[in-house]
């Protein structure tokens, strides 16, 4: 059976095969979860809901400062920002609403506010949301959408390398993750959807429009 990468169209080749089969794609890189092995959206929001989600914890809130100081270095009080896929504890917004910051809440379980997708933000923070993307290539598109000329999305995940042991990675174990990046997959997003430039700092993966 053919596999198309739901980022690019491209065809993609079995890449890994246990309980579940991964795809990787031949031209963006990006590897995939098949889709007959996902888990059904009860058991993905039951898994959301088992994360720690007290916004209060300063180890969660040490854990968003890749995003959270580079907002806080870039933008200002005045400029409005979007907290994509925020979570049932929205820990961004909490530290960026504690800095007198302008941010809104969207997530398709818990934060359901379908009409701020129809605004233009100055940032986007999306924090350990990509990897979720069913459609990623849908979903960049929105994102792009949403950003006004010169602004940023910021976006927090894991990338893969071939150095690393994908069986026994622990960014696969969860099973609500289901596309992983490569520094090359980041480029095909940056030039396939019109974004100026692309940073990679660890974890966070920033693009300027």
């Amino acid at each position: 059976m053919k596999h198309n990468c739901p980022l690019c169209d491209n065809e993609a080749i079995l890449f890994y095969k246990d309980k579940e089969a991964y795809y990787k794609c031949n031209n963006c890189l990006g590897i995939f979860e098949d889709e007959k092995d996902r888990v059904n959206l009860e058991l993905e929001k039951k898994r959301y809901e088992m994360h720690d989600n007290n916004v209060e914890d300063k180890n969660y809130q040490k854990f968003v400062l890749p995003i959270t100081s580079s907002i806080l270095k870039d933008y200002n009080k005045d400029s409005k920002g979007l907290d994509f896929g925020a979570g049932e504890g929205p820990i961004v917004s909490k530290v960026l609403d504690d800095n007198g910051f302008n941010i809104v809440q969207y997530d398709p379980f818990f934060h359901i506010n379908i009409e701020l997708l129809d605004f233009k933000y100055d940032y986007i923070a999306s924090c350990e949301v990509i990897e979720h993307f069913y459609q990623p290539k849908k979903e960049f598109k929105l994102l792009r959408s949403m950003l006004k000329k010169g602004s940023k999305l910021y976006c927090m995940t894991e990338l893969y390398n071939e150095n690393i042991n994908f069986e026994t990675w622990y960014y696969k174990k969860d099973p609500t993750h289901v596309f992983f990046y490569q520094k090359e997959t980041f480029e095909y997003i940056k030039k396939e959807f019109g974004f100026s430039s692309l940073e990679i700092d660890g974890r966070l993966v920033t693009f300027s429009y």
